[in-house]
């Protein structure tokens, strides 16, 4: 008797991501599932996964959720639309030169709403690649027309699959991947940091582990938010304070304006700019910042107006969100940032994870010589240190390594030359 198949769940990112986005609490989705909150955390955090019929359930609930939010995003996108020709941040409608993309869809006609596409999260439709959204019929239909992504960057268009078609590899995903996300987010790491080499290296060290990972990561609902991730959380780390090279400052921009903006963005705490640059930079809504950053829907929140207050009191002229949005932009903008190509960044990668495994072959078997010379050389017994007072018997041990001093080494050749013991060893003799 053969077990069915157990349910697809997404990643626990995705599950944390759904029910934030759905405004519900651990403690609803617990009672819907038949489970405890603790559970539910444990689940969302990847540290256990449901199994048997609580599984069933849990999977039908987050389908159903992935479902209304859906609904709720794609009605929003019809309303609020809002094209944003040549975005840095974001890559919408642009491609790495600057220059107009040629996927970009017609200008609307007068009266209706103008819909952009592409991903919030930093990345152009990739080439090669076919979308499986979820209205499409068939296991393996092609959607000619991309469907437009909402302002938040959790349509459709992001949760839908890139599955590759005909002689597509893995190194070619890969570069399509590095291709439409790089640019975007060596702009929003200079922005989080100020530091472009800085930047630089925080993208290339993300995509380097991208490639070390790319069976899970090509399998991830959201690669570019994935890789978005770890560019975000390596450019923000504290230890950056540590090294030589980042404790003086880089050159500033040379537009007054751009170079107040990235002061005060460099003034705020860490999670607070990076939930602005989520929020106001790339349009990301505030449930989703709060997955993202790890954090509750209250605090981004929280975070989100903290920051736009300490922005608009610096530069009263950045108070408007959209002012503020436009200004992240044009500062992303006015630095030329440039990455390397994705063949090297897979170089590279297969390169470090190579040294990586042989450092770790000769760690393991230096390790292994020095227990086996240990245990060879080791004593088998204990040889307790002689008392004072008592008769010396034989040759002393040693009291420690090294060699013996002069004195020891004359002891030593006098009990050699007399093995004899007893009392009239002790007798002085005259002479």
């Amino acid at each position: 008797m053969t077990r069915p198949p157990a349910c697809p769940l997404p990643t626990p990112a995705e599950r944390r991501r759904l029910r934030l986005a759905a405004s519900l609490t651990r403690q609803e989705v617990a009672e819907r599932v038949g489970v405890t909150p603790e559970t539910v955390r444990a689940w969302e955090a990847g540290r256990t996964n449901p199994s048997g019929r609580r599984r069933a359930a849990y999977a039908h609930l987050l389908k159903t959720l992935e479902a209304k939010v859906t609904v709720a995003q794609e009605t929003s996108v019809g309303d609020h639309a809002v094209e944003r020709p040549g975005d840095p941040l974001t890559n919408e409608g642009t491609d790495r030169s600057g220059s107009p993309s040629p996927r970009r869809p017609p200008a609307p006609a007068p009266g209706q709403a103008a819909t952009h596409d592409g991903h919030a999260s930093g990345t152009t439709p990739l080439p090669r690649l076919a979308r499986r959204d979820e209205g499409a019929t068939g296991p393996g239909a092609r959607d000619s027309t991309p469907p437009p992504a909402s302002p938040s960057g959790v349509g459709p268009a992001r949760r839908a699959s890139a599955v590759a078609v005909g002689a597509t590899t893995p190194a070619q995903a890969f570069d399509a991947l590095y291709t439409g996300c790089a640019p975007a987010l060596l702009r929003q790491a200079y922005l989080l940091t100020g530091r472009r080499e800085l930047a630089r290296e925080s993208v290339e060290r993300s995509f380097h582990g991208a490639w070390e990972r790319w069976p899970e990561v090509a399998r991830d609902p959201d690669p570019a938010g994935r890789v978005r991730m770890a560019v975000h959380e390596y450019a923000l780390s504290p230890w950056h304070r540590f090294r030589r090279r980042h404790r003086d400052p880089e050159p500033p921009p040379a537009d007054p304006t751009d170079r107040a903006l990235l002061g005060v963005l460099l003034s705020l705490p860490p999670a607070h700019r990076r939930t602005l640059v989520l929020c106001d930079g790339l349009g990301i809504g505030t449930a989703e910042a709060a997955a993202e950053t790890e954090a509750t829907t209250p605090a981004a929140v929280a975070r989100l107006r903290g920051a736009r207050t300490a922005v608009a009191n610096r530069l009263p002229a950045l108070a408007d969100p959209e002012a503020l949005r436009r200004g992240l932009t044009a500062l992303a903008g006015a630095e030329r940032l440039r990455s390397g190509s994705p063949a090297s960044m897979r170089t590279i990668s297969e390169r470090r994870a190579r040294f990586l495994t042989r450092t770790a072959i000769v760690c393991t078997a230096a390790l292994i010589g020095a227990t086996a010379l240990t245990a060879g050389t080791a004593p088998t017994r204990y040889e307790p240190p002689v008392a004072s007072g008592d008769a010396v018997r034989g040759v002393p041990p040693r009291q420690a390594q090294g060699s013996l001093s002069e004195e020891a080494r004359k002891l030593r050749a006098a009990l050699d030359d007399h093995p004899l013991g007893g009392p009239h060893r002790l007798t002085p003799q005259a002479r």
